[in-house]
């Protein structure tokens, strides 16, 4: 894995070409050489996953590939950092906080200024920031695309699509550039994983679904389709 940056030229309706823009490695070989070498810099991305799925894979994978602050919001910051570890994720490179569980959109707000030049900021799960006022989540969803934009760096929202979901979820999709929702169905005595991309803004979102086999990281299921 690496922190450099590619160039991308990228198809839109109206346009076959446009300027290259730099992107930043999302840590899957197999993402990267969907999006012609990786997430166009000063993005903001929404996973959607259920909760009885392996998502949290696709965050430390991001995690691992540059300079991250990761949030938690629900889980502790030595739990997060024992989960990474064991994942071989360089630590040392991850800057691990808990949000405060009473002001976390007061605490988010406040790191959106230590975001660093293509770097990656993670936020794990969006849902407790999402269940606070709607003008204030609005203000902090503003901010976070303000300074992603200016550092040209990622920001990830992981987005718990359970039971109970917030009431500020369309505001996210909407203020996301790009939705990774990833579909987690029992088929049988298997767990099967597809990715989808309904969501690319600026460009062409992807018509097919991607195999996944989710264990220990994140691969192609080459028993079927191939991506």
């Amino acid at each position: 894995m690496s922190g450099e940056t590619h160039s991308l030229n990228w198809e839109t309706e109206t346009s076959s070409e446009r300027d290259a823009v730099d992107t930043l490695s999302t840590g899957m070989d197999v993402l990267d050489r969907k999006f012609g070498g990786g997430i166009p810099a000063g993005r903001v991305v929404a996973l959607s996953a259920a909760p009885a799925s392996q998502s949290e894979l696709f965050l430390y994978e991001m995690a691992a590939v540059r300079e991250t602050v990761y949030l938690t919001t629900e889980r502790t910051a030595a739990d997060v950092e024992r989960t990474l570890a064991e994942t071989d994720a360089p630590v040392d490179r991850i800057d691990i906080r808990r949000l405060d569980a009473d002001s976390p959109l007061t605490d988010a707000r406040a790191v959106i200024d230590d975001v660093d030049e293509a770097s990656t900021l993670i936020v794990d799960p969006i849902d407790p920031l999402e269940r606070r006022g709607g003008s204030e989540y609005q203000a902090f969803v503003n901010g976070l695309r303000a300074r992603t934009a200016e550092t040209g760096s990622l920001a990830v929202l992981h987005c718990l699509n359970g039971r109970d979901v917030p009431p500020q979820r369309d505001r996210t999709e909407y203020f996301a550039d790009i939705i990774f929702d990833l579909i987690t169905e029992r088929r049988g005595g298997s767990i099967e994983n597809s990715l989808a991309i309904p969501k690319c803004r600026g460009w062409r979102s992807l018509s097919e679904t991607i195999e996944l086999d989710l264990t220990s990281d994140v691969t192609i299921d080459v028993s079927r389709k191939i991506a």
